[in-house]
This record gives structure tokens, C-alpha cells and sequence, in this order.
């Protein structure tokens, strides 16, 4: 009987390392997604396992690369208060989460902005970073990562900037002088070039690091 249990067992195993290795036989595609930056006024992205990066358009429209399949795909819709929202989605079955996730390459998720005219940005993933190339916003831009690196270069805000990171390092610099701003920061289990409370600016710095380090500059006009 031990011998016959025993045996399942190992069947079932080889079973699910080939579904594994057959990544779910589902080919991915690239596909552009395009909005006329007039129309949007915030975009919020929020996903899990996907690397995010942010660039400045060069037309003036609104540009999101990203790949999908029957499997796994994104929602993709503009609200009646011209907001952009990205969402992942899928329609996995139990047995297309053996093996693990897919390539890092179809991961991926690339968004082209033009400058200076968003009012507020929101990006959330997991387990991957958030990369934003020097961008402006005419409000505020709030960065979220459970399990990733956050990392910006030269960023403009109108009123706050917001950057949470779990096991991963927040990294970057903010365009203004440091007075510029009131400064909330908190850091466990690593380091940090803020402090934890600073009043006063017209404008408001809060970041939050588990597991990681902070490591932020200000740049004055």
C-alpha cells in the first residue's frame, strides 16, 4: 500500500513539473496601448509581479507598452474624472500557477508621460521595482513596491510625493531645495540620509522603507 501511495505521489510530481515547463502554452504578444494626453488628467497603475517604468513622451500622448495572452492580460479604462487606470488580470485556472511565473521580459510594463501634464501619478506593484526616469507633475506622485526597489530620477511635484517600498530600497532625487519641503520618514532595518520629522516647505516628502535603505537628494532649480 506504501509502495502504490508512494507511486501517485511521484506521478502527481512529474505531472506538475510538466506543467511547469510548459509555461501553460500560452505564447505572448506585444500590444501599445494610446491615449491623447488631454484627455487624462491622473493615471493609476496597480499590479502585482510586474516591473514598472515611467519615461517622458515624446509626441505628447500617453503610451503604455506592455505584453499579454490569453492568461494573462490588463484592464485598461479611462473614468468620467479623466483618470488612466491600469490593472492586471487573468483568467488562470489552479493548474497554470505550477511552474512559477512568467518570463521577466513579458513582466514588464513601460509607460510614456508627457511632462508637466499630469495633475497626480499612482503606481503599485510587487515583488518587482518601480524605475521613473526625470518627470514632472503638477500635484503629487505616490510610489508603492512590496517586494522591489524604488528608484527615480529627477522628480517634479506641485504638492507631495509619497514612496512606500517592503524589502527593497527607495533611491532618488527631488527637484526643489530641501526647506522646500515637511519630511515624514520612517526606516526599518536600514538605512536613511532623511529625518524622520521635518516641518515646514509648501510641500510634503513622506517615505517608508521595511528591509531596505533610503537615499534621497534635492536638486534647486
Amino acid at each position: 500500500m506504501k509502495r502504490i501511495i508512494s507511486l501517485i505521489c511521484c506521478a502527481l510530481l512529474s505531472v506538475f513539473a510538466m506543467g511547469g515547463c510548459a509555461d501553460n502554452g500560452e505564447p505572448f504578444s506585444p500590444k501599445t496601448y494610446t491615449a491623447d494626453s488631454t484627455q487624462i488628467k491622473s493615471i493609476s497603475i496597480d499590479v502585482r509581479d510586474r516591473q514598472i517604468e515611467v519615461s517622458p513622451s515624446e509626441d505628447h500622448q500617453i503610451h503604455i507598452d506592455y505584453f499579454e495572452n490569453d492568461k494573462e492580460y490588463y484592464d485598461i479604462s479611462v473614468s468620467d474624472e479623466s483618470v488612466l487606470t491600469i490593472t492586471a488580470a487573468d483568467s488562470k485556472e489552479w493548474s497554470d500557477y505550477i511552474g512559477g511565473k512568467a518570463a521577466a521580459e513579458y513582466r514588464k510594463l513601460s509607460v510614456r508621460i508627457p511632462d508637466a501634464l499630469l495633475q497626480s501619478l499612482t503606481v503599485s506593484t510587487t515583488n518587482e521595482e518601480i524605475v521613473l526616469s526625470e518627470l514632472a507633475v503638477t500635484d503629487s506622485v505616490s510610489l508603492s513596491s512590496n517586494g522591489g526597489n524604488i528608484r527615480f530620477a529627477k522628480l517634479t511635484v506641485g504638492r507631495e510625493i509619497a514612496l512606500t517600498a517592503k524589502n527593497g530600497d527607495i533611491s532618488g532625487t527631488v527637484a526643489g531645495s530641501y526647506d522646500n519641503f515637511a519630511i515624514r520618514s520612517a526606516v526599518k532595518k536600514g538605512e536613511s540620509n532623511l529625518p524622520e520629522t521635518k516641518d515646514g516647505g509648501e510641500k510634503r516628502l513622506n517615505v517608508s522603507c521595511n528591509n531596505g535603505d533610503i537615499s534621497i537628494a534635492f536638486q534647486a532649480s
